[in-house]
């Protein structure tokens, strides 16, 4: 009777062991995309509350209800861990798919840090300096002309004080179009030139060399895409490369950045937010672009400096990351220290005020914005802050006082008709980060 029942067992036992080998198997590659982009430690062991963070939670579930956003995710990283990494609401207008941690926006002016940063790490090789002329690596540059009046068919022009040079494309002082008061006929000009329309950066270039400036180089801060996107041509001629193969080769692969690039691929685009925006009915619907109607193409035809980018926030937290240690993560050094240091300062103290065209506190560095008066801010954070946002209500963070990086995805084009619209939540979501602080 012992053999006859010690049989059984050990066949049971080694059943068990099999299936349990077989279940693990199975797992890897859910344990695989559970991965985070940074170690995870606990809120408390960093310097932050998990009580406080649960208003964080809340606020978050509540803009992102019925009659709110369709979903998001944020993160939040101190001292290179990541504490806090949630996502809210629904990646599609039908509400019926949760959104996901890992999944993918339309990061649109998120990606002019990047550009800032490929643009600085040929500055380190030698390879071009920031006083550089633009004229120095792009044809039809080389006599920049000012507009001071006329129509739009006979516009009157000057020569410029000065040329535009590779920092005033990076801290948008170079003087295009940019909406400011008495910018109308310049940004008309530019329209009917057209240089978006043009079919790779290498025509957008071209077209950009018949657009003339509202204002001399220098004199103002005018925020606007061109500039961005005559950086990645610049990136092109320098490099020898694409602008996409540059980016994917020199900062994307060796921050196993995975999921970020100008497309989406096939098999992936189910992981792409919807792109909302509000109807004139009040309700919310698909924005109108191709990217819009066909998640995950391209968003413009060109590998676009300005905007071009998709992302989740986990990739965009390793690239912040990369920022806030001085450029280097995981042994891979994109950038030196003192490079970075030079990024995150303002470089705006040539106008007076030394801010820009959005707030009275904020300065620009190369490749975002610079807190220069916390305090008449008017919301929590830290002098020296540094971040950006994209259009589509996409916000990053980092402070190097405190050690923090913090980023919310949504997916909304706000409407610029002032019509009813949904409220901005960034501030509140700043304000609730920061609070969370011991």
């Amino acid at each position: 009777m012992i053999e006859v029942r010690s049989t059984p067992v050990r066949r049971n036992t080694a059943w068990s062991r099999l299936l349990a080998a077989v279940l693990l198997c199975a797992a890897l590659p859910q344990a695989a995309a559970a991965s985070t982009p940074l170690p995870d430690s606990r809120p408390e062991a960093q310097g932050v509350s998990s009580a406080r963070l649960q208003r964080l939670h809340d606020y978050m579930r509540h803009a992102t209800g019925d009659d709110g956003y369709l979903g998001g995710v944020t993160l939040v990283a101190r001292n290179g861990r990541l504490v806090d990494w949630q996502a809210y609401g629904h990646r599609d207008l039908a509400r019926r798919e949760p959104m996901r941690r890992d999944a993918i926006f339309r990061i649109y002016s998120m990606t002019k840090t990047v550009t800032s940063v490929a643009v600085m790490m040929l500055v380190e090789e030698g390879k071009l300096t920031l006083e550089d002329p633009l004229s120095r690596y792009l044809p039809g540059f080389a006599a920049p002309q000012v507009l001071i009046g006329g129509s739009i068919d006979a516009p009157k022009l000057r020569p410029a004080d000065k040329p535009v040079t590779l920092h005033a494309l990076l801290t948008h002082t170079a003087g295009y179009p940019a909406g400011l008061e008495g910018d109308g006929l310049a940004v008309t000009l530019m329209e009917r030139i057209d240089p978006h329309g043009a079919a790779d950066l290498r025509g957008f270039a071209e077209r950009m060399s018949h657009v003339p400036l509202a204002a001399d180089p220098g004199t103002r801060f005018g925020y606007d895409g061109a500039s961005l996107e005559l950086l990645a041509r610049v990136v092109e001629v320098v490099s020898g490369q694409s602008f996409e193969s540059f980016l994917q080769q020199r900062i994307f692969d060796p921050l196993a950045m995975r999921d970020t690039g100008f497309s989406v691929p096939a098999a992936q685009r189910a992981r792409v937010v919807d792109l909302t925006t509000m109807g004139k009915d009040g309700r919310l619907r698909i924005a109108d672009g191709p990217s819009a109607r066909q998640p995950g193409a391209p968003l413009n035809a060109y590998a676009s400096g300005a905007g071009g980018l998709y992302s989740t926030a986990g990739d965009y937290a390793r690239f912040a990351q990369m920022l806030l240690d001085g450029g280097t993560l995981d042994g891979h050094t994109l950038l030196g220290r003192k490079t970075v240091e030079l990024m995150l300062r303002n470089h705006l103290t040539m106008l007076d005020p030394p801010v820009t065209q959005f707030s009275d506190a904020e300065g620009f560095g190369i490749g975002g914005y610079v807190v220069i008066d916390a305090a008449k801010r008017g919301q929590l954070g830290s002098p020296g802050q540094f971040g950006w946002t994209g259009a589509a209500s996409t916000y990053y963070t980092i402070d190097p006082h405190e050690h923090l990086v913090a980023i919310l995805m949504l997916q909304y084009l706000p409407r610029e008709d002032g019509g009813k619209d949904l409220p901005r939540i960034s501030r509140n979501f700043y304000d609730l980060v920061y609070q969370a602080l011991q």
